[in-house]
C-alpha cells in the first residue's frame, strides 16, 4: 500500500494508553463527577466484598508494526474471574457485567511475542492503546495482566500490508435481530437475555461467510455503539451463529468531560475516520441498515473518503422493525459518485447484488479464523 499524510485523527471514545479529555475552561461537567463519585462507592462495596482484580480481553487488531489492544479491567466475583480465562465460556453474563466495578487508570501488562508493555487503562477501566511491534499478517494471541489478576489471553488480527479489501458491519438490526423499541433495547439485551436469545439475520452469516471465502485475508470488523460491557455476549452470538471472527468497535456508555452522554453516531464516525487513516489501501464494504442513522453515517464517510469504500450495503428494515427502531431514515444516503449502493431485507439480497458487483464469488474458503476463546497460537 502506498502511504499517505497522516490526518489528524478524532479522539476516540477510550483514549489510548488511558488518557483523560479535560474540558477546555477547566471545570469537569457535573455528570462526570456525578459518575466518579459512584465509581468510587461501585468501588468501595467491590473490595468489601472481596471482588478481585480482572482483565476482561476483547479482540484487537492491527498492522505489521503495530497493534491495537483492546480490553476492560473490572473488580469481579473470583469465579467469575476464573471464567474469563476463556471468555467464551458462561461468565459474567447481562447484568453483572455491568454492575461490576471497573478499575480507573488500572496498570495493564500486554505481552506480545515475548516482549512486555506497560499501558493504563481509561476511568471507565477500558485499555484501548497502540503499541508499536513487528508480527507477520494473520491471527496472533497475546496475554494481558493487571496487578494481581490472572492472566488472559487475547486474539489480534494482523492486517496484510497489501490487503485492499474489508468489512465494517453494523450489528443491531443488521447481523442480528431484536423486536423491541429502541428506548428498551440496550436494557433487554444487557440484563435480560444471552446470545441464545438473539436472532441471527436471516442470510447474513451465510453473506458474511461468501465474503471471506472470496477474500480470506480480508478484516471484517463489527462497529456498534452498544458498550463494551456486552462485548463478551456479543461474542458468543457471532461465533454461535457462524459469523466470521473479527475486531468489535464498541463504546462506552459513561459521560463525557463536557456532556451526560456519549454519542453513539460520533463513535461510528470516529471509528471510520480512525480506520481510513489506519489503513489508507483498504477499500470497506460498509453494512448496516436503514433503520435510523448508518446511511447517513456511511454517506458522509464516502464523500469523505471515496478512496477507502468499496460499496455501502445497506439491509431494508421491514415494517414492524422500523417502527420498533424508531423509523427509517429520513435522509438516506447522500450521492457518493464512484461508490455503488445496495439495498436489501436480508443477506440473500444482498449476496445476489454484490455478486454482480465483483465483490464476492463462490470459491471455497481454505481456513477458518479463530474467534475470542479459540485463538491460535
Amino acid at each position: 500500500m502506498s502511504p499517505r499524510p497522516m490526518k489528524q485523527r478524532p479522539q476516540p471514545d477510550a483514549v489510548e494508553n488511558g488518557g483523560s479529555q479535560q474540558p477546555r475552561n477547566g471545570r469537569r461537567h457535573l455528570a462526570l463527577r456525578l459518575d466518579d463519585a459512584w465509581l468510587g462507592l461501585q468501588t468501595r462495596l467491590a473490595i468489601r466484598r472481596g471482588r478481585v482484580e480482572t482483565v476482561i480481553p476483547y479482540t484487537g487488531y492491527g498492522s505489521t508494526s503495530w497493534v491495537r489492544v483492546l480490553a476492560r479491567v473490572v473488580r469481579s466475583d473470583p469465579r467469575d474471574a476464573a471464567g474469563h480465562a476463556k471468555p467464551l465460556q458462561e461468565s459474567m453474563r447481562g447484568w453483572r457485567n455491568f454492575t461490576s466495578a471497573p478499575v480507573a487508570h488500572a496498570a495493564v501488562s500486554v505481552t506480545i511475542a515475548g516482549t512486555v508493555f506497560e499501558v493504563r487503562a481509561d476511568r471507565g477501566g477500558v485499555v484501548d492503546a497502540r503499541i508499536p511491534v513487528a508480527l507477520d499478517a494473520g491471527w496472533h494471541t497475546i496475554t494481558l495482566q493487571s496487578g494481581e489478576s490472572r492472566t488472559v489471553e487475547a486474539p489480534i488480527e494482523i492486517v496484510a500490508d497489501d490487503a485492499d479489501f474489508g468489512v465494517v458491519s453494523d450489528i443491531d438490526d443488521t447481523v442480528m435481530v431484536t423486536a423491541l423499541p429502541r428506548p428498551f433495547l440496550a436494557a433487554w439485551n444487557t440484563f435480560v437475555l444471552n446470545e441464545h436469545a438473539r436472532t441471527p439475520t436471516p442470510g447474513m452469516a451465510v453473506l458474511y461467510e461468501r465474503i471471506a471465502r472470496t477474500a480470506p485475508s480480508a478484516p471484517v470488523l463489527y462497529l456498534s455503539t452498544g458498550a463494551w460491557n456486552v462485548a463478551p455476549t456479543l461474542s458468543r452470538f457471532l461465533s454461535r451463529n457462524l459469523y466470521p471472527a473479527g475486531p468489535k468497535l464498541l463504546t462506552d456508555w459513561g459521560p463525557t468531560p463536557d456532556r451526560w452522554f456519549r454519542s453513539g453516531q460520533e463513535h461510528k464516525r470516529n471509528s471510520l475516520e480512525r480506520l481510513a487513516e489506519e489503513f489508507p489501501g483498504i477499500k470497506w464494504l460498509l453494512v448496516g441498515d436503514d433503520g435510523q442513522h448508518d446511511e447517513a453515517i456511511y454517506s458522509e464517510f464516502a464523500q469523505r473518503h471515496p478512496e477507502n469504500v468499496k460499496a455501502i450495503a445497506i439491509r431494508q428494515l421491514s415494517a414492524g422493525e422500523a417502527v420498533l427502531a424508531g423509523g427509517r431514515s429520513k435522509s438516506g444516503g447522500q450521492p457518493t459518485p464512484g461508490v455503488p449502493w445496495i439495498y436489501a431485507p436480508d443477506g440473500a439480497g444482498m449476496s445476489a447484488q454484490l455478486e454482480e458487483l465483483g465483490i464476492i464469488r463462490n470459491d471455497v474458503r481454505s481456513a477458518d479464523d479463530p474467534e475470542e476463546g479459540d485463538v491460535q497460537a
